[in-house]
């Protein structure tokens, strides 16, 4: 697949109105909707987006603003630019305080508390970028100031509670607490299109354990039913991006009857997952069980790392990264040889190819020398695309041979050896599109019942044609105990299945969407 590669650059543009319903029916509708996938000539945070939090073991990833609320019901809200690499997110907007500031933020069934960058956030690119709530601007404010932070596998937050009233559609949620962030440090809030998120998962895992905002929709009667649910439209030819719905379902969302499952431990929407299956056959790697979370803040679908690499060889994925490696080795080896051996400046050498945007004076990263014979992704900051990385890493290694005097056939050879050993920086793995009519169908089963994806369905697709680039929806992501080894069912399974969150009966309940 060698330069399709090259520059994985995807701009997701999601529009997140929020349109409330007019029916009679009891229910909150929170609309969204999205446009194309469009490829930018510049880089993005490298990474399908993943909000579990190291505390309690989920990853994070991606943020924007739109500045007006609407009720659902009287109009369409604006749209909202979204940003994802390799899938789309699916974002809403809020509003908080008196009179209302508005955010948009993910609503995210990984994690339980609701933050927004803060009017005191001073020091952190982030929050330059993104709306912030001020305190002194509201009404209905209350200080609280107890400091928290929050660490994502891709990101951080902190900074203090305070406590003021937050709207969801036509819902106003008085006297909740949430996170004013002080501090986004690093690129992944910086780039991202919300400004915040919305945790809609159990109060066992919030951050200084705070009362979740649908914890207070339930508490305070604003609901008729407590259960909500996710529709996620995967057609990028779709206005809509999919529907949130507060108090109950949509039956225009999905087809035939939801299968559910008890949630087996209250932090994360988890529960028991059977066997899986590649094809017809019976892997056996869930023979005795494993245990899955539905997560709405996860754009991919993750599982062990043992685990997706046996799917990934299944279904024909090889590691992007290790690809562009190979790539660069064939074609640039020599020549990069020549130029270390010729005293060239290491930092200066991708540069010199194209390969990287900066000369080493800025770009090349400052711990490139922690690569060497551990195969790690350490040498990226995280704004080189993967022919970059690919090329400092090769650098490093061919350094490491001249001290020890190998020849140069001896050094390409251990350079590809690390190349075959390269993991890709976010577990993502590349296929052939022409090999999709090829490839099996994966299927999970939940509650007695196989649920299947498609090659059409778990490969994500960008461009068309030639310059058409797939990657493979399985990520690898190493949750530790206790709360994992863990299954995470992302966007690329909710999209596909309806998914209904019944607090009120504690199950997780999936179906055919529509």
């Amino acid at each position: 697949m060698g330069t399709q590669f090259t520059a994985i650059w995807i701009a997701l543009l999601l529009s997140f109105p929020v349109i409330l319903s007019g029916r009679d029916d009891g229910l909150l509708r929170i609309g969204l909707k999205k446009k194309k996938l469009d490829q930018l000539g510049r880089r993005v945070v490298p990474g399908p987006v993943n909000l579990i939090s190291k505390e309690h073991g989920r990853g994070a990833s991606k943020p924007s603003a739109t500045k007006k609320y609407y009720n659902l019901g009287e109009t369409e809200a604006d749209i909202v630019a979204l940003n994802n690499y390799l899938d789309a997110q699916y974002y809403g907007e809020i509003a908080i305080g008196t009179p209302p500031q508005t955010f948009t933020v993910i609503f995210d069934t990984g994690s339980s508390n609701l933050w927004v960058p803060s009017s005191k956030c001073y020091f952190s690119l982030a929050c330059l970028f993104h709306s912030k709530y001020k305190s002194s601007g509201s009404t209905t404010y209350v200080k609280n100031g107890t400091s928290a932070a929050i660490q994502y596998g891709t990101g951080s937050i902190s900074g203090f509670f305070s406590q003021d009233s937050v709207e969801v559609g036509d819902l106003v949620v008085k006297n909740q607490d949430f996170i004013e962030a002080t501090k986004e440090p690093g690129v992944t809030f910086l780039v991202s299109k919300f400004d915040g998120i919305l945790g809609l998962g159990f109060q066992e895992i919030s951050v200084g354990k705070a009362v979740p905002v649908w914890y207070n929709m339930v508490n305070q009667g604003l609901v008729k039913k407590q259960v909500f649910s996710f529709w996620l439209n995967r057609n990028v030819e779709g206005e809509e991006g999919g529907e949130i719905v507060f108090g109950g379902v949509d039956p225009n969302h999905y087809k035939g009857e939801h299968t559910y499952v008890p949630v087996t431990q209250k932090g994360y929407w988890q529960f028991d997952m059977g066997d899986l299956l590649i094809g017809t056959e019976t892997t056996g790697l869930c023979a005795s069980g494993c245990k899955a979370i539905a997560d709405s803040g996860t754009s991919l679908l993750a599982g062990p790392t043992t685990v997706i690499t046996q799917i990934n060889n299944a279904i024909g994925a090889s590691g992007i990264v290790s690809e562009e490696c190979k790539m660069v080795v064939a074609q640039y080896g020599k020549k990069i040889l020549e130029m270390l051996v010729a005293q060239a400046q290491p930092q200066k050498v991708c540069s010199q190819f194209g390969f990287c945007t900066f000369d080493g004076t800025q770009g090349f990263s400052m711990n490139i020398e922690s690569v060497v014979e551990e195969s790690s992704d350490k040498s990226s900051d995280g704004l080189h695309d993967a022919m970059c990385i690919a090329c400092e890493m090769m650098v490093v290694w061919m350094q490491n041979r001249l001290r020890r005097n190998d020849t140069e056939d001896q050094i390409l050879d251990y350079v590809n050896a690390l190349c075959d050993r390269l993991p890709s920086p976010n577990g993502e793995s590349a296929v052939e599109c022409s090999s999709l009519s090829s490839m099996p169908s994966v299927s999970f089963e939940i509650g007695g019942k196989l649920f299947e994806l498609s090659p059409e369905q778990y490969v994500l697709k960008v461009g068309e044609g030639a310059s058409a680039q797939c990657i493979s929806g399985f990520i690898a992501l190493d949750v530790p105990p206790p709360r994992g080894p863990l299954w995470i069912l992302g966007d690329v399974f909710m999209g596909r299945y309806h998914t209904v969150f019944d607090y009120g009966n504690l199950t997780v309940g999936f179906a055919d969407a529509a």
